[in-house]
C-alpha cells in the first residue's frame, strides 16, 4: 500500500480498446485509480457500474477515472460492452502496476489462500502524489465516496 502524500508509480498500460495510458501524462488533474479482482463479477460488476454513472461528475469536478485489473484487454472490451461501461478499463495482465500500488495480495476463501487483487482505489492529486486511499473497498456508497474526496481537492 502506498503512503499519503508519495508520488504515484508511474505506469502505461492498453485500455479495452488497446490504446495506451500513461499516468504522468495525465498530470494537471486528478486520477482515479479503482483496482478491482475480475471482470464481470458481482462486485466488479458494480462498482464499474457505480463508478460509470458517476463519470460526468469526475470529469466536471476535473478528475479522469480508471479500473485496474490483471484481465486481457479483449476482456475488458467484452466486459464494457456487455455491462455498457463509460469508464476506461486498463489491463494490467504481467501485474508489475498490481504490486508497485500494493493491492497484489495474499487472500483467503473457504480456508483456500491465493492471490489476487485487493479492491483498493487510489486518488492522485494533480502534482501525481497519492492524495488518499481507499483499501479493502466494500462497493455500496465507494464511488459516491470518491467523488465527495475529489470535489474537496
Amino acid at each position: 500500500m502506498l503512503d499519503i502524500a508519495t508520488p504515484a508509480p508511474d505506469f502505461t498500460l492498453p485500455d479495452g480498446t488497446g490504446t495506451d495510458v500513461t499516468l504522468s501524462g495525465l498530470q494537471g488533474g486528478a486520477v482515479v485509480l479503482y483496482f478491482y479482482p475480475r471482470d464481470d463479477t458481482p462486485g466488479c460488476t458494480k462498482e464499474s457500474i457505480a463508478f460509470s454513472e458517476h463519470l460526468a461528475a469526475f470529469e466536471a469536478a476535473g478528475a479522469k477515472v480508471f479500473g485496474i485489473s490483471k484481465d486481457s484487454v479483449a476482456s475488458h472490451a467484452k466486459f464494457a460492452a456487455k455491462k455498457e461501461l463509460t469508464v476506461p478499463l486498463l489491463s494490467d495482465e504481467h501485474g508489475g502496476v498490481c504490486e508497485d500500488y500494493g493491492v497484489w495480495k495474499e487472500k483467503n476463501m473457504y480456508g483456500k489462500k491465493y492471490m489476487g487483487i485487493e479492491r483498493t482505489t487510489y486518488l492522485i492529486d494533480a502534482n501525481g502524489h497519492i492524495a488518499m486511499v481507499w483499501p479493502k473497498v466494500k462497493v455500496p456508497g465507494h464511488a459516491e465516496a470518491v467523488l465527495a474526496a475529489v470535489q474537496a481537492l
